[in-house]
């Protein structure tokens, strides 16, 4: 059985730590394998470093920000300092089922998996909150599609990113492709764009609707920013993300349909936030270069020439004549 490292971003959350963590540390302490806890605090305020302290001492490893700068940073700190077979990214607002792991092992039996998730559902009730996507292309825009799952439950489900909240990783292949990008901090999209990397590198992100975690509905990022703050980072991100995988033709046409989209749109109503958003893209160009060339290279180290329009067309090839439930 494959060894875990736990890593546990935390931004004040010792009232989640209170809630959930007693149960995780549970199952993961029953596992029958070599188990690292690694928490990771981003310069909470709260007394969630104490509370661990004292709570938890020599049982778990704590690595403290002086700064805050998001989860990005928080989590590759966490993967640095990883030394298990396998990394299980968990969030503080999320509670694991009886039996998460043991349904998950079974994937890493296979040379090219990256990761698998599993389903999320609500902390008070089984409405399912995440689960498997596949990529749809609008125009030339990349979005994930709906929620699904496969009917036979002995088919592997490809997913088209996993969830940041619950991913168990190959720390071998997370390593090799360097985490998360932190252009990305403070939060949302970062996940997607990294599994994204993983697929194009030749590597395969997989569903398992049987293993069940229950999460608080972003109980980590409350109160972080306003909701118009929370727009901006949301939609600089998107943008950050199809700059960094679209080429050529697809990427000016890309960019072409945002202007017509989103950023005129967004004047014209004074809802300035997407207009905005493209601003800080346009900003932060140079340092989407060096990223965009320094994968480039990956790539070819690795021997693949994976677009993401391949991505797309291999995730449908594998949900071919499957029976897909959507949700």
């Amino acid at each position: 059985m494959k060894s875990i490292s736990v890593v546990i971003p935390n931004y004040n959350g010792k009232h989640l730590f209170e809630k959930y963590f007693e149960n995780n540390y549970k199952i993961l302490n029953t596992l029958g394998t070599q188990v690292q806890i690694i928490i990771v605090d981003d310069a909470s305020s709260d007394d969630s470093v104490a509370y661990l302290e004292e709570h938890y001492g020599n049982n778990v490893t704590i690595i403290r920000k002086e700064k805050n700068s998001g989860f990005s940073h928080t989590c590759n700190l966490g993967i640095q300092k990883a030394t298990n077979d396998l990394i299980f990214l968990l969030n503080t607002d999320v509670t694991l089922e009886e039996g998460y792991f043991e349904k998950l092992y079974k994937y890493f039996e296979l040379e090219d998996t990256f990761g698998v998730m599993g389903r999320i559902i609500g902390m008070e009730d089984d409405n399912i909150l995440d689960a498997a996507r596949s990529p749809k292309i609008l125009g030339r825009k990349i979005k994930p599609s709906n929620f699904f799952y496969l009917k036979d439950s002995d088919t592997l489900t490809p997913t088209f990113y996993l969830s940041g909240a619950i991913a168990l990783m190959d720390t071998r292949k997370l390593k090799a492709i360097n985490g998360f990008n932190e252009m990305f901090n403070p939060y949302y999209g970062e996940d997607q764009e990294m599994s994204i990397r993983a697929w194009r590198l030749g590597w395969k992100c997989y569903y398992e609707h049987n293993a069940v975690c229950r999460h608080e509905v972003s109980a980590s990022t409350k109160g972080h920013k306003n909701n118009y703050s929370v727009k901006r980072i949301y939609f600089r991100n998107r943008y950050y993300m199809h700059h960094l995988h679209l080429h050529g033709i697809d990427l000016n046409l890309y960019h072409m349909q945002v202007i017509l989209s989103d950023v005129l749109p967004s004047i014209i109503t004074l809802q300035f936030y997407k207009a905005q958003a493209y601003l800080d893209f346009l900003r932060n160009m140079n340092e989407l270069s060096v990223k965009k060339t320094a994968f480039k290279t990956q790539m070819k180290n690795h021997k693949s020439n994976i677009g993401i329009n391949d991505v797309i067309e291999n995730i449908k090839m594998m949900l071919k004549y499957k029976q897909v439930v959507k949700l």
